[in-house]
C-alpha cells in the first residue's frame, strides 16, 4: 500500500491530486476492506454452513453481483440528478444493515434479502464514486497531471489493497464464526459512514444535476457504448470465478478452502504493487482497445491452465499451483481490462450523464454474470470431465475480445 500513498502525494513530474480525488480514492479503500471481509467466505458459509445446493449457491452468488451490479444504472443516475454526498451516505446505510442481517440469515428467503440489501448499497454508494473520479480523472488530464488511466488505475489499487486487507481480517474472524466476521463488516461501513458525513462536501465546483429522465434512451442507442458493457461483463463473468470457481478447484486440491484468503491476498497484493507501473507501461504503447484485447486473453489463459492440469488430478501443494497460476494470469487481466473500461467511458457518454453510462457499465454485466454465474454453479456440479468447465469458462473472455468497439 505504500506506492498508493505516494501516488496520492505529490510527485516531482506532475500536480498534486486535489483533496476530492484523495478522499474519493481513499473510500474505495475503505469500501473494500468491509466488503472483502465477508465476501470470500460466503459460497462456504452457504454450502456447508447453511447447506444450499451448488446451482443455489451460484445462484445467490449472481443475485448479489446483480442486485449490486444490475442496478448500479439507477445509483449513478440518481448521482447525476441529487450529487453524490447524499447517494454515498445512503449506500453506506444499507450496506450497515444488509451485513447485520446477513449474519443472521439461515433460511434461503433471508440470504437472498440481505444479499440483495448488501448489492443495493453498492449500487448506490460504488457509480457515484467512479463516476465522480472519472470526471475529475478528465479534468486532470486536461490540466497537464497526465493521462486519466493512471488516475483510475489508482482507484483500482486502493480498492485492491481493501481487497487485500479484507480477507485477512475476514480469515481471522472466521475462527469466532461467520457472523462475527458479517458484524465487523457492518462496523467498519459504520466508520465510513461517520467519516464521509464528516468529509464529503456537500456540493463539487463543475458538476451539474440533471434530471433523471431522458437519458436512457441515447444510452440504449449507443451501439459503441453497449459493445463495451458486454465485453466488460464477459470479463466481470471471468472474475466472479474467484468466488465460485476458485474455491471449489482449492478444496479439491487442499481438502479445505483456507488457502483461498492467501490466493485472494496474493491477487490484491500483485494489483497494489503492480498496477501503476503496468499502466503506466501499457499506456505508452496499447490504444484502449488493444489493452482490453491482451487483457482478456490473459484471462483466458488463466482458466486453460487449469484445464490442462487438471485431468493429471494433482493434491497437496503441487495440486493449488494452477489455481495460483489462475489468479495470477486474472489479476494480471484485470490490470489491464478494468482501469481501461473506466477510462473508455467519459468518451462515450452524453454530456452531464457520466453517473448514468457508468451505473449501466455495470448494470448490464451483473445481468451477464446473474446468467453465467447459475450456469457456472451448474456446469461445476454435472460431473463432466475435468477440463470442460475450465475450459469452457476460458471461452468466455476470449470470445469478448470479438465484442469490442473498434473505433
Amino acid at each position: 500500500m505504500t506506492s498508493l500513498a505516494v501516488s496520492l502525494g505529490k510527485a516531482p513530474d506532475r500536480p498534486r491530486l486535489s483533496p476530492l480525488l484523495r478522499l474519493l480514492i481513499g473510500t474505495q479503500l475503505a469500501f473494500n476492506i468491509g466488503f472483502y471481509a465477508v465476501l470470500p467466505f460466503l459460497a462456504e458459509h452457504l454450502g456447508q454452513g447453511i447447506g444450499m445446493a451448488g446451482w443455489l449457491v451460484g445462484f445467490v452468488l449472481g443475485l448479489r453481483t446483480f442486485s449490486q451490479q444490475g442496478l448500479f444504472v439507477v445509483g449513478g443516475a440518481l448521482a447525476d440528478r441529487y450529487g453524490i454526498r447524499p447517494v454515498v451516505l445512503a449506500g453506506c446505510v444499507l450496506r450497515i444493515a444488509g451485513f447485520a442481517w446477513l449474519g443472521y440469515a439461515r433460511e434461503t428467503w433471508s440470504v437472498i434479502g440481505a444479499v440483495l440489501l448488501i448489492g443495493l448499497a453498492a449500487a448506490l454508494f460504488s457509480p457515484a464514486v467512479e463516476s465522480e473520479v472519472a470526471r475529475q480523472a478528465v479534468m486532470w488530464e486536461e490540466s497537464g497531471g497526465g493521462s486519466r488511466t493512471r488516475v483510475l488505475a489508482l482507484l483500482t489499487v486502493a480498492g485492491q489493497a481493501g481487497a487485500f486487507v479484507g480477507p485477512l481480517l475476514g480469515a481471522l474472524l472466521l475462527s469466532v464464526d461467520f457472523r462475527t466476521v458479517c458484524l465487523a463488516g457492518a462496523g467498519i461501513f459504520v466508520l465510513v459512514l461517520a467519516g464521509h458525513a464528516w468529509l464529503l462536501p456537500q456540493h463539487i465546483p463543475g458538476r451539474e444535476r440533471v434530471a433523471v429522465r431522458g437519458g436512457m434512451g441515447k444510452l440504449l442507442r449507443n451501439r459503441r457504448f453497449l459493445a463495451l458493457c458486454c465485453a466488460y461483463g464477459a470479463y466481470l463473468l471471468a472474475y466472479n470465478q474467484l468466488y465460485l470457481a476458485l474455491p471449489a478447484e482449492v478444496e479439491r486440491a487442499m481438502g479445505s478452502q483456507a488457502p483461498v484468503a492467501w490466493l485472494f491476498a496474493l491477487s490484491s497484493l500483485l494489483v497494489v504493487v503492480a498496477q501503476l507501473p503496468v499502466t503506466r507501461w501499457v499506456g505508452e504503447r496499447l490504444d484502449l482497445r488493444r489493452s482490453m484485447t491482451a487483457g482478456l486473453l490473459l484471462i483466458a489463459v488463466g482458466f486453460t491452465v487449469v484445464a490442462a492440469a487438471r485431468p493429471a488430478g494433482w493434491t497437496g501443494t503441487l495440486g493449488l499451483l494452477p489455481a495460483a497460476g489462475f489468479v495470477v494470469l486474472l489479476t494480471l487481466g484485470q490490470m489491464l481490462v478494468a482501469p481501461v473500461a473506466r477510462a473508455w467511458v467519459p468518451d462515450l457518454a452524453e454530456e452531464g450523464r457520466l453517473g448514468l453510462y457508468t451505473g449501466a457499465l455495470s448494470s448490464v454485466s451483473g445481468l451477464i454474470v446473474l446468467v453465467g454465474s447459475s450456469a457456472t454453479g451448474t456446469l461445476l456440479d454435472t460431473g463432466l470431465p475435468a477440463a470442460v468447465p475450465w475450459l469452457v469458462l476460458a471461452a468466455v473472455p476470449a470470445a469478448a475480445i470479438g465484442l469490442l468497439p473498434r473505433r
